[in-house]
């Protein structure tokens, strides 16, 4: 390779972070100095200006009109000679180019030794891997029918427009704001501390996930099924507006001894595009479709770990993956409306109807009640972001969340004074959720053998014609029952980690035939 033509490789090859390997051998790698003083040339303009770096490797005059022989742009040349002086990035680049052109298992571990610019990363499954998927039908919930008039239609044209430009431009960051480059910028070596945790602590290994639309989507798998009596259970992790892999939510089911696939939003740190709802319903479609073809997990030892808004994501895939082993939101919210008219000002409330319901509809509740399967809720007591009035934990929006499920879930059981007593309960935390239930004199064996009955003689479909025949304080104890069954509290603000001795499964009813046959006539008789 002539001299040129690798520093002109070198040139426009990722930047080279840090080497993995086994105790004192890990470490950042040292550029020389003209690489490190190109690098930072080449980063302030991004910053700055986003400049344009040309590519013609051909004419010396070419090069020179278009200023490359200044001095900050002999920096930036001068990147490319550094590197290809540095006998550790030619290594490097030699490995990447085996992996891009044939990734083996071989090839595969010798570039997890090198952390890099992940745009460089070869990657490793494609949703038309799988010959099925392009056949499997989605479920997509759909937009509120309008029922204006032709007048009131025309009129709000001005609305969508400003709403449409609004949303297109700075709202969606505004909604995702771990999208903002700014922000990355400021994060990356946190990122990198956390990312090096998980692979040289965890034993993580790093993947590259292109989806339906194009994006390729950054995540992070650690295996335990070897290793832990919970490492069969697969914990799929959403993280919220502003988390990442890295640095988000995986800590705790690894400390619990799950195996543990996260992965960044689109436009979060390495996994590309912009986190609009149709791009964030391709990312996670396919990391449950390579958990299942790449990682080998079935469905059935599959469970969806959302935080905050990473309930939205988790909530579509529990949608369309109903086989699933269950689903655990964390600190989130039955839609995003009401959260968004509370932090923007009230004149914008119309233009922030309607561009929500246009182009941001993040209605979890619509997406679960087309979940059949286990559901566990966590509240955080002192949530500052889930809650629209400040301090006051009854307007927390993971109380209606769990309002809106147990209605649709057991409509015969909730009625209004169920609504309202709920309420009640869902305004108290701690010991005072327990001494409310106590106060109700609710038999929990009662209610779940009870439960139990009627899914032996029926089905565990939803919605449950369970409760036509109950009375008023039957139904209370049936409302409270449910509830703690479904919903946990954690005395904690929005962002603190959950901990790990609090992770566990959702609430599932296993129906023991023969117990049945012998407590069905005795239990609807106590209640």
């Amino acid at each position: 390779m002539s001299t040129f033509k690798l520093i002109w490789n070198c040139l426009f090859s990722p930047r080279l972070v840090k080497i993995y390997g086994s105790g004192p051998t890990e470490k950042l790698y040292e550029p020389t100095t003209f690489e490190r003083w190109g690098d930072q040339v080449i980063h302030s303009l991004y910053i700055m200006w986003k400049i344009t770096i040309y590519t013609s490797p051909f004419l010396t005059t070419f090069l020179y009109r278009k200023g490359y022989f200044v001095m900050d742009n002999l920096l930036t040349l001068s990147k490319g000679v550094g590197r290809c002086n540095n006998p550790t990035y030619l290594k490097f680049i030699k490995i990447l180019r085996e992996a891009q052109t044939n990734l083996s298992p071989s090839t595969k571990e010798q570039l997890s030794m090198y952390d890099f610019e992940f745009y460089g990363w070869p990657v490793e499954f494609r949703w038309s891997d799988v010959s099925k998927d392009s056949s499997k039908h989605r479920l997509y919930i759909s937009r509120p029918v309008s029922h204006r008039s032709t007048f009131q239609y025309v009129s709000s044209i001005p609305c969508q427009i400003i709403g449409y430009l609004a949303i297109h431009s700075f709202g969606i960051r505004l909604v995702y704001p771990g999208s903002l480059s700014l922000l990355q910028t400021i994060l990356a070596q946190g990122l990198l501390q956390g990312r090096s945790k998980l692979i040289e602590v965890n034993r993580g290994v790093r993947y590259k996930l292109r989806a339906r639309d194009e994006n390729d989507i950054d995540a992070m798998f650690v295996d335990r099924r070897h290793s832990t009596p919970n490492g069969h259970t697969l914990i799929i992790c959403c993280e919220g507006n502003a988390g990442f892999y890295e640095v988000g939510i995986m800590g705790t089911p690894i400390e619990a001894g799950y195996s543990v696939l996260g992965w960044n939003h689109p436009g979060f740190g390495g996994s590309t595009g912009t986190p609009y709802p149709s791009e964030e319903q391709n990312a996670v479609d396919i990391v449950v479709q390579f958990a299942i073809h790449g990682l080998g997990f079935k469905p059935e030892n599959i469970v969806l770990f959302g935080w905050s808004i990473g309930g939205y994501s988790s909530t579509w895939a529990a949608m369309n993956y109903p086989e699933i082993k269950g689903i655990i939101l964390d600190a989130t919210f039955d839609d995003i409306l009401p959260l968004a008219l509370h932090h923007m000002p009230k004149w914008t409330e119309s233009i922030i109807r309607l561009s929500i319901r246009e182009y941001v509809n993040l209605n979890n509740f619509e997406q679960l009640s087309k979940y059949p399967g286990p559901i566990l809720i966590f509240r955080r007591s002192q949530d500052e972001v889930i809650c629209t009035s400040e301090g006051d934990i009854s307007t927390n929006r993971g109380n209606n969340l769990l309002v809106k499920l147990l209605k649709y879930r057991y409509p015969l059981i909730i009625g209004d004074s169920q609504i309202k007593l709920l309420e009640d309960y869902l305004s108290t935390t701690g010991t005072s959720q327990d001494q409310f239930i106590q106060k109700n004199n609710v038999n929990s064996d009662l209610c779940k053998s009870l439960i139990e009955s009627y899914i032996s003689e029926h089905s565990k479909s939803y919605p449950m014609r369970i409760g036509d025949e109950m009375d008023d304080d039957q139904k209370n104890q049936m409302t409270l029952f449910l509830a703690s069954k479904y919903f946990k509290d954690y005395k904690s603000t929005h962002c603190t980690p959950l901990p790990a001795d609090m992770f566990q499964m959702p609430w599932d009813v296993n129906v023991e035939t023969d117990y049945l046959a012998k407590t069905t006539a005795v239990t609807l008789g106590k209640l």
